[in-house]
């Protein structure tokens, strides 16, 4: 669990209805300031540089910040993990393994503005990626429901390499 101490980006990855922002009020509220697309207003515009002002200035506040975003791929959490860099903060994605069947019956259960499209869901589907260390983040956690209304967090290994072939073809 954070300490809050130290500067860390933290980068929710996941489908909608995957109990990232249930995590996030668990773990994270209190000493990471939270930045999501979803607390702007319907009409707001430039939403990406909207979000990436808010991190940023967090940062150079000294604060940490959750970012509680689908971010299903490099080109939504890369310019979270530059930033964070840039202030010297490590940066960690928080991984949501895909369950689609589990995320539509959440979203189902949803009432207005909080439910989406099944559609929209399915979409991200098929984008979402499994963030790793090569991604440039410090480090990579799994978060599963633990079925007490909580959640289990570990920390994921990293991918092992495969071996090159030599240009001989040898291994």
């Amino acid at each position: 669990m954070p300490t809050g101490t130290a500067l860390d980006v933290a980068v929710l990855v996941g489908l909608q209805a995957s109990g990232k922002s249930t995590f996030c009020r668990q773990w994270l509220t209190g000493p990471y300031e939270l930045v999501s697309k979803d607390l702007f207003p319907r009409s707001a515009r430039r939403r990406q540089q909207r979000q990436m002002r808010l991190v940023m200035e967090a940062l150079a506040a000294g604060r940490p910040v959750a970012v509680d975003n689908t971010n299903p791929s490099p080109e939504e959490w890369a310019p979270l993990v530059a930033a964070g860099h840039a202030h010297g903060a490590t940066v960690t994605a928080y991984w949501f393994p895909p369950d689609v069947a589990g995320s539509l019956a959440r979203n189902a259960l949803r009432e207005g503005r909080a439910r989406i499209p099944d559609i929209g869901i399915r979409a991200t589907a098929r984008r979402l990626r499994r963030p790793s260390r090569a991604d440039g983040f410090d480090a990579v956690l799994e978060v599963r429901f633990d079925g007490r209304g909580g959640f289990r967090v570990r920390p994921v290994p990293d991918a092992p390499r495969r071996a090159e072939a030599a240009p001989d073809g040898s291994p």
